[in-house]
């Protein structure tokens, strides 16, 4: 673990704030996606935590949750520049876009705080090498929480933003939205297939493994480190009980 100082924090809302860090030369080079550990430097309390910001960034970015009563997030949440937190040198992690086969069009899905490592990958040059058309939806409880959206509008991928509890242009689960069809149509793409479609996927374990669950039924392989395949999800996050991979 490395002590890196804290360089700037936002909040979004009461229960939802990013923070940067420095980047010690003690912090290996990362792929897109994956994550790392972090702790307040005082005590053994560890949590995983995926890694915002691009592969080439002189700092490191993350993104995340209050949990009520939560051991670890209770203290972040009051975190401020200058402070130095623990974070891991040795980042790791399955949602990776070498785990998954070449294809015309990566869609990535998240829901609240699943949103860090794709933040990663769309700022990350090696995704638009491997996909001409990338496609970001994230779905939140009230606009608020739609972190970044000024800075997903102004890159090169679809921004496809959903709110589920507040009036919004695009309101519901994007999951409803998908088996509805509204989404291809809104978005101008035909429906997923193997030949076309590579998905990436990361929120509440409800949403994993209802998207598993589709992309199953539609022949879709799972990719993993050993062998790439048609879609991939954070393995180490998927059985856990929140929407992040932090308390």
């Amino acid at each position: 673990m490395n002590l890196e100082t804290v360089l700037e924090t936002t909040h979004y809302s009461d229960f939802l704030f990013s923070f940067k860090t420095t980047r010690s030369s003690d912090v290996r080079s990362f792929l897109a996606g994956q994550f790392t550990m972090i702790g307040m430097g005082d005590d053994d309390l560890l949590r995983a935590y995926s890694i915002a910001s691009p592969p080439d960034a002189d700092y490191l970015e993350f993104l995340s949750i209050i949990v009520q009563d939560g051991p670890l997030t209770r203290r972040l949440k009051n975190i401020k520049p200058g402070q130095q937190i623990e974070v891991g040198g040795r980042p790791t992690g399955t949602l990776v876009i070498k785990n998954l086969l070449a294809a015309k069009r990566l869609w990535c899905l998240a829901t609240g705080t699943g949103l860090a490592p794709f933040l990663s990958i769309v700022r990350d040059p090696a995704t638009f090498e491997k996909f001409d058309e990338v496609i970001l939806t994230h779905t939140v409880r009230t606009t608020d929480e739609l972190a970044y959206a000024n800075l997903l509008s102004d890159l090169p991928i679809t921004y496809y933003p959903t709110v589920t509890r507040q009036p919004f242009k695009t309101e519901g689960r994007i999951t409803d939205r998908l088996t509805s069809g509204i989404a291809y149509t809104d978005l101008g793409v035909p429906p997923w297939s193997a030949e076309s479609d590579r998905v990436m996927v990361c929120g509440s374990i409800k949403f994993n493994q209802e998207l598993r669950d589709t992309l199953e039924s539609m022949a879709f392989k799972h990719g993993t480190n050993r062998e790439p395949g048609h879609f991939v999800q954070e393995r180490a996050f998927v059985s856990q009980r929140t929407t992040a991979p932090n308390d």
